[in-house]
C-alpha cells in the first residue's frame, strides 16, 4: 500500500537530470500535445536548459521515490522573466515552478502537494516573494489547495 511513510521525497541530483526531462516530455504528452508536436531532440533541449538554469538561476529539482523508483518530479528556479528587470529585488523576486509531473498511478495521493511545498520552501530559502507556475487541468485543484491564484493572464492564439 502506498502511504506516505513510504515514500521518499528528497532533492534530484544532476544524475536523474534525464529522468526530469523524461517526466517534462511526459508531462506535455498527458496534456494532448501529439508527439509529433514535440521536436525530436527534446531530450538535449531540455537537458541543456536544465544545465542553464543550473548554473545562471539557482535550478533545482526534487523527486517523489516508492520501492527504489521515481514516480514523480518538479523543477523549480528564478524567474528569468519576459521583459527587463526594473523593480528592486524585494519588490520582484519571482520564483518559478516547473514540469510538476506524476506517474498516472501515483496521482490523486497528496504526494504533488508535498513535492511543490518543498519546491516553495526552496524558492523562499532563495529570498523569492512570489512563485509562479503555468497549471496543467490536471494541476490546477493542486495548486489552488496550496493557496496559490489565478493570475490576470490573458492569451490570444493567433493561428
Amino acid at each position: 500500500m502506498l502511504t506516505e511513510q513510504n515514500i521518499n521525497i528528497r532533492e534530484a541530483s544532476p544524475q536523474e537530470d534525464s529522468l526530469i526531462a523524461e517526466h517534462f516530455y511526459q508531462l506535455w504528452r498527458d496534456n494532448d500535445v501529439p508527439a509529433d508536436s514535440i521536436q525530436s531532440d527534446w531530450l538535449e533541449i531540455t537537458l541543456q536548459f536544465i544545465d542553464y538554469a543550473r548554473r545562471e538561476l539557482c535550478y533545482k529539482a526534487f523527486v517523489a521515490q516508492f520501492s527504489g523508483r521515481v514516480v514523480g518530479s518538479a523543477s523549480c528556479q528564478l524567474f528569468a522573466g519576459l521583459y527587463p528587470h526594473v523593480l528592486a529585488e524585494e519588490y520582484r523576486k519571482y520564483g518559478y515552478i516547473w514540469g510538476v509531473y506524476f506517474e498516472p498511478a501515483y496521482r490523486g495521493q497528496g504526494f504533488a502537494k508535498k513535492l511543490t511545498r518543498m519546491t516553495c520552501n526552496y524558492l523562499k530559502s532563495l529570498g523569492c516573494t512570489r512563485v509562479i507556475l503555468h497549471a496543467s487541468p490536471l494541476g490546477k485543484p493542486v495548486y489552488s489547495s496550496l493557496g496559490f491564484l489565478e493570475s490576470n493572464e490573458m492569451r490570444l492564439d493567433l493561428s
